[in-house]
């Protein structure tokens, strides 16, 4: 009680009045209280408030649609015009009459707070604005602390019911109100309060419960929302308290609470009698609008707003580790603006839909689409057949539902990747060309249950004589000497084995690592002869990387989904850049163009070919796994490249003994990748390939 009644002596003092009378009741001497209260700082550090986040994506006419909204404290900074003149005239009127009149303190409302704390035995308030925006700043401030334990105990220190935490915040008041306007520092109070739950500042309340701004808001709405900052939990509106009092006015506590700000109001001249009386008749009816919050809210759009959300917590761009990244993102008030299409998008997310469904009996299938801008690396498209959730209830009962991001890496989204099939034989292909041989060069490529030693320059040589290793081709091709352009159309596997014989293994998977190949899960690609068709999982992403880095005369460039991120402040940062490299020479590109394009024209993609319009130069190859388990579409036109996959996400399925509602299985890639590389071709366009090769690529040898 002498701590009260020392808060006391000082708001005395600075009114040069009032003393006496309660120092007579405590004993303590003026100038002790005084030296107690000067023993404080006076300056208030005040930190960026948290703000929700948001990722966008943006129309072809440059407008934004949002996709999801983050935040620990959802809050929307506004300027003081951004605010009705009702909730400023509420905010005083309730809270602090004074406002204007003090320096900080309304010693009058403290006097009297601490004269009904001696004679009663409750401890009552009498802060004015500037105390409680105090308070609020520093209960803000143990937010950022780096522990829940340390923020615990900073918020106990802060809020504590203690004659010492009331001086501290009067002589920070009084401090604030020296440096700032009182305009300034009520817009501070408007912008920092809470309105109940993890809804903060006016803006944001003004959204939650009315579904409008803070300048839209009526006079009613204003004094009820002024009325819940009093006491959250006591005024909130988030739900009816008729069940508990009895009374007809589902928010009688409200209203109670709401109808004396509006008789404070008019007794001070801000409203008239009639805006009184029309105001209080007007019943408490809140509208609950729900603010978008994490990804399940961007609909067929989560698993990319999945992907940006990971790059925002992993790439060191956005700090030193990543609960500081996270951090960051969810109080900082970012706009990030991404890459998305939305045309493309919405091509493959109907693609998807059309051809393969959430869910089939005794098969955990997957389909996915992804398409990334050639030369640039930003991804247009990611859409897996899957419905968001990040509830295990959810995804452990319902196959509907996955978390997992099929399209990218283990530590992007969860999944470790899909075997390509043949997909894969694109980056033999490469080597091949490197190394001088002729895309008419025969090999042996006869079936064969031995086939002896093949180079490594990386692990030694690997012998292939005892285990029995035989692949076949898809269609039981059994030619002995097909040329490395007949392998690439037809996609022959032992040609392709045949081709590795005459490489190194290693010379091969450092030319899929130089196209950005990387198996899903992070360990090292595989390099042994069966790697050559396709046996490391890797990510549909990584996959559409590659082919644009073909497609772009072979350069790759590394994928990228944010355009821009915009700060609260307005203020651009820097985010993450595409690293572009030259996978291969531009001679080798053009002779892999040659191959892949007839690929499309007369080989194992013509139906992805003949499906697609407005027809553009394509490349493409084809990708079926052991047993028809995934299946995969990869091409490219010169503009963008698009990887479709029908895939097992676990266990085995026969593909060409399933028939989906759109027709088989194994060919519903060919029906997706067209629909979506149609939309890109009438979108972007596509120029011719550099298609004619040194000579050494086509000369016919062997």
């Amino acid at each position: 009680m002498l701590g009260f009644v020392a808060a006391a002596v000082v708001c005395g003092v600075l009114v040069a009045g009032a003393v006496t009378p309660v120092v007579a009741l405590s004993g303590l001497a003026v100038s002790n209280s005084i030296a107690y209260f000067e023993g404080f700082p006076d300056y208030l550090a005040i930190t960026p408030l948290s703000q929700k986040s948001n990722i966008y994506a943006v129309k072809d006419d440059g407008s934004p649609v949002l996709l999801a909204s983050f935040y620990d404290q959802n809050r929307i900074e506004v300027g003081w015009d951004q605010v009705a003149q009702f909730v400023k005239d509420a905010a005083i009127s309730g809270e602090d009459p004074r406002y204007y009149e003090h320096n900080g303190i309304d010693a009058q409302g403290t006097l009297r707070a601490v004269a009904m704390t001696v004679l009663g035995d409750q401890i009552q308030g009498g802060s004015s604005i500037a105390q409680q925006y105090v308070k609020n700043v520093r209960v803000q401030a143990c937010e950022r602390e780096a522990t829940q334990a340390e923020q615990t105990t900073c918020y106990d220190n802060v809020t504590a019911t203690s004659a010492s935490r009331k001086l501290k915040e009067m002589r920070l008041a009084l401090g604030l109100e020296k440096r700032y306007t009182k305009d300034q520092v009520l817009l501070g109070y408007l912008n920092i309060a809470g309105f109940g739950g993890t809804v903060y500042g006016i803006e944001a309340a003004a959204n939650y419960y009315y579904n409008t701004t803070a300048a839209g808001l009526t006079l009613a709405q204003s004094a009820s929302l002024m009325a819940i900052v009093n006491n959250p939990v006591k005024f909130q509106l988030d739900q009816p308290d008729s069940f508990t009092n009895g009374t007809a006015n589902g928010y009688a506590a409200n209203r109670a609470r709401r109808d004396y700000i509006l008789g404070q109001m008019l007794r001070y001249g801000k409203i008239t009698q009639q805006q009184h009386d029309e105001a209080v008749a007007t019943p408490v009816e809140p509208q609950i609008h729900e603010p978008s919050t994490g990804c399940q809210t961007a609909g067929s759009s989560a698993y990319f707003c999945d992907y940006v959300s990971n790059l925002l917590r992993t790439d060191p761009t956005f700090g030193p580790d990543a609960a500081t990244r996270m951090l960051n993102f969810r109080r900082g008030g970012y706009n990030v603006y991404t890459s998305l299409d939305l045309d493309l998008q919405d091509a493959a997310t109907n693609a998807i839909a059309a051809n393969v469904p959430q869910s089939y009996p005794g098969w955990d299938v997957g389909a996915v689409v992804s398409s990334v801008q050639v030369g640039t690396g930003r991804v247009l498209a990611m859409v897996q057949n899957k419905q968001y959730s990040q509830d295990p209830a959810v995804t452990a009962n319902n196959p509907d539902y996955t978390a997992i991001n099929y399209n990218t890496d283990y530590d992007q989204g969860g999944s470790g990747g899909f075997q390509p099939g043949s997909g894969y034989k694109v980056f033999t292909l490469a080597e091949w060309l490197k190394e001088g041989h002729s895309l008419n060069e025969r090999v042996d490529s006869k079936p064969k249950a031995n086939w002896g030693t093949f180079q490594d320059s990386c692990l030694g040589p690997q012998n292939y004589n005892s285990e029995h290793w035989s692949p076949k081709n898809d269609a039981g091709e059994t030619g002995a000497n097909y040329t490395a352009l007949q392998s690439t159309v037809q996609s022959i596997n032992t040609g392709y084995i045949g081709m590795a014989k005459k490489l190194d293994l290693c010379g091969i998977r450092k030319t899929a690592e130089a196209f950005g190949m990387h198996r899903a899960d992070g360990t090292p690609l595989v390099q042994s002869a069966s790697a050559v068709i396709g046996i490391n999982e890797v990510a549909p992403l990584s996959m559409a990387v590659a082919f644009a880095g073909i497609a772009n005369n072979g350069t790759t460039c590394s994928p990228i989904a944010i355009d821009k991120i915009v700060n609260a402040d307005g203020t651009e940062m820097p985010v993450p850049k595409s690293t572009c490299t030259q996978s291969v020479s531009p001679d080798v590109a053009a002779a892999m163009h040659y191959a892949l394009q007839m690929v499309m024209t007369s080989g194992t993609a013509t139906t992805s070919w003949f499906g697609t319009s407005p027809r553009v130069p394509l490349i493409g190859k084809t990708g079926t796994t052991d047993g028809n388990k995934d299946t995969w579409m990869n091409g490219a036109s010169t503009k963008v490249a698009t990887v479709a996959a029908v895939v097992s996400v676990s266990g085995e399925a026969n593909q060409r003994a399933i028939y989906l509602d759109s027709g088989q299985a194994a060919t519903a890639r060919h029906r997706i990748w067209p629909a979506v590389m149609s939309v890109a071709n009438a979108k972007y366009g596509g120029d011719a390939f550099t298609t004619l090769p040194p000579s050494t690529a086509l000369r016919p040898t062997g």
